[in-house]
Order: structure tokens, then C-alpha cells, then sequence
């Protein structure tokens, strides 16, 4: 996590080195421009000083976006196994230093020393990173201790690929048959703190939460037993874990540490996990995907259950639990009867259906 300090330090680093070269170029540009050095003394200062201003300006702008880069880069870094850290700073060094004694010879050469030796070094650092990254097991071998060591940190309760569900999927009882279809692959794992909040929730005094509860520990238990691969409960969390943070939270947190996607039905969880780039597996979104499209002008035969909220609509429901709200069909209450699309309306909900009664005429043809 970066501090404030940090990132004052920082900026204001990269400003002063925006100044700097501020002043290089602007000292440069009155060497190198006769008509420059003609001019009076305070109007050279001016000049000097509109660079340096301009300079520290960009440096400003540059601290900010870089210090951003460098975080989010840094955070990724984190996850990165601490054997390959190694391995990268070894074809680092190596590499730097093969490249810049093999071109020694080319340090005194006037105009093509300094371009031929950064060009030797930066592909030093990249055939050295190569190298060490492939031979890194081997580097193991030989630095047993180093090895040990690295693996022992590097290691992850969770494979690539991996999932965790979060309360309300579980809740929701759909994961289950979606995992038996095949759609979800991969391990799947459920935070210990998640099934914690689950068993409270089944224990509550409301009887409307109490069942949510127990139906969200059978499904966990069908996804243990009749789901392959099966779920596993995850209690090591790794450093950085704030017992004291909401659920959700966690969760999201916990799945951006070990590079795992979040299972969810719940939009809050959704949002988080956006705002921490960490990927999300939305059933209700899948859901949504797979509902039929319809255009409009397409025949559709729905039964209306009830009246709707404006005068005279009524409403029918498909298969799927997609709404159709039906203009003048309030007098059709129980029946079925045929009509035509009139438009269709997606909300974060699902779709509505808009619609007429078909008329009676074009139901003869």
C-alpha cells in the first residue's frame, strides 16, 4: 500500500528532475543559438526561467502518472514467485555486466561509444534475464538454502485458475447446477470467513434468514459432494487479510492477492472487485446472456397473471421470469392469449417486455 509521503517524495523528485532538465535545455539552446546570446541579460533569465517552469510542470505531471503506474505494477509484483524475483535480479546483473565489459573496447569511440554501449547493455539485460529465468531451478540446486527459501514464499493456497464464492451465490443455489454443467472449471474454493458468515446467518432468530442459511449450507455441501472438481474451504489467507473489513471486502481483497476470479451474483461485490481489477464470474449477467432475444413484431402467447400499474396493462410472465407488461389486457386476467412485441427494455434487473394484443383478425389467418 502507498503512503502519502511516498508519494509527495516522489513527485516532487521527479519534479526537481523536471527542472533540471529544464535548465539543460535551455542552457543548451542559448549556447547553440547566436541570436539568443545577443539578447539582454534579464530577457535571457526570463527565457531560462519559462523552461524551467515548463519542465518542472511536466516532471509534476509525469510524477503523478508514473507513481501510479509504479504502484499498480508494484502490487502485481507482489504475486510474482519470490524464486523468479531472484532469478530476474541475477540476468540483471550478469547481463549488465557481460554487455559492458564486452564492449569496453568502444568506450573512448567519439559520437558511437555511449549509443553502442547502452545498446549492448540493454541486450545484456534481456539475453541475462532470459537465461537466469530458464535455469532458475538449477540456480535452486546450487543455492539449496536460496531455493528452499524462495519456494517456501512463493507458494500459493490457490492454483492458477482459481474461484471463490462468495455468501450470496451460495445462497442463490444456482452455482451448483452451473458447476455441473461444466461452464465453471477450475478449483473453486470458499473463504473460511465466508462459511463463518454463512452458519450465522443459518443460526439467526428470523426465520426468513434462518432458512437462506441453512438452503446456502445445503448447496455448499451438493457442490463438496456432487460437483467435480469439488469445493474446498480456503482458511490460509495470506498477509495483508484485515479481519476487521466487511465480508465483501475480504473476498475481494483475498481473490486480488492470488490472482483468483470472484463467483457472484451480488452487485456490490461486483462493483468492489471492479474497483480492485480483479475478475468477476456475475451468474446474473450469464443469466441475462442467455435469456431469448426478441424483436419488435415477433408473436409471443403469454398468460396474464395480473392487472398491471398503469390502467389497463396487464402483466405475464415468460419461462424464464422475464416480465411482459401488455397494454389493454387488464381484462384478460388467467387467460391466454397471443401478442406482439412492441419494444424491449434492459434494466440491471433482467429485461421487460412491451406488447399489444394481437389482433383478432390476423389470428384467423
Amino acid at each position: 500500500m502507498a503512503y502519502p509521503g511516498i508519494a509527495t517524495l516522489y513527485v516532487a523528485a521527479i519534479t526537481f528532475v523536471g527542472v533540471l532538465l529544464g535548465n539543460t535545455v535551455s542552457s543548451t539552446v542559448i549556447r547553440f543559438v547566436p541570436l539568443l546570446r545577443e539578447q539582454p541579460q534579464p530577457q535571457l533569465f526570463m527565457f531560462q526561467l519559462g523552461l524551467n517552469v515548463i519542465g518542472g510542470l511536466l516532471g509534476f505531471l509525469v510524477g503523478l502518472y508514473s507513481f501510479n503506474k509504479l504502484v499498480r505494477v508494484t502490487g502485481q509484483m507482489e504475486r510474482v514467485p519470490l524464486l523468479d524475483k531472484i532469478a530476474a535480479i541475477l540476468g540483471v546483473i550478469v547481463g549488465l555486466g557481460v554487455a559492458m565489459l564486452a564492449t569496453v573496447p568502444f568506450a573512448n569511440l567519439p559520437g558511437v561509444g555511449v549509443p553502442v554501449r547502452i545498446v549492448a547493455g540493454l541486450l545484456g539485460v534481456l539475453l541475462g534475464i532470459g537465461f537466469t529465468m530458464s535455469a532458475k531451478q538449477q540456480i535452486a540446486n546450487v543455492f539449496p538454502a536460496l531455493g528452499q527459501s524462495a519456494l517456501a514464499r512463493s507458494s500459493s493456497p490457490m492454483p492458477p485458475g482459481a474461484q471463490l464464492l462468495d455468501t450470496n451465490i451460495i445462497i442463490d443455489g444456482r452455482v451448483a447446477d452451473i458447476c455441473k454443467t461444466g461452464f465453471i472449471r477450475g478449483p473453486t474454493f470458499i473463504p473460511g470467513f465466508v462459511l463463518q458468515e454463512l452458519q450465522t446467518i443459518a443460526d439467526s432468530a428470523v426465520p426468513l434468514k434462518r432458512a437462506r442459511g441453512r438452503r446456502g449450507l445445503e448447496v455448499l455441501n451438493q457442490l463438496k459432494t456432487e460437483v467435480t472438481p469439488p469445493v474446498h474451504v480456503l482458511n490460509d489467507y495470506g498477509d495483508g487479510d484485515n479481519p476487521n473489513d466487511p465480508v465483501d471486502l475480504r473476498l475481494v481483497k483475498l481473490a486480488q492477492r492470488f490472482g483468483a476470479a470472484v463467483v457472484t451474483n451480488d452487485y456490490s461485490v461486483n462493483e468492489i472487485a471492479k474497483l480492485h481489477e480483479v475478475a468477476v464470474l456475475n451468474v446474473n449477467e450469464l443469466s441475462n446472456s442467455l435469456k431469448p432475444v426478441f424483436l419488435p413484431g415477433e408473436e409471443l402467447t403469454v398468460t396474464v397473471v395480473k392487472e398491471g400499474k398503469e390502467p389497463g396493462q396487464g402483466v405475464a410472465y415468460l419461462d424464464d421470469g422475464t416480465m411482459v407488461v401488455v397494454e389493454q389486457a387488464s381484462g384478460y386476467v388467467g387467460q391466454l392469449i397471443p401478442v406482439l412485441v412492441t419494444s424491449v427494455l434492459q434494466t440491471r434487473a433482467g429485461k421487460m417486455i412491451f406488447a399489444d394484443l394481437k389482433p383478432v383478425d390476423e389470428g384467423h389467418k
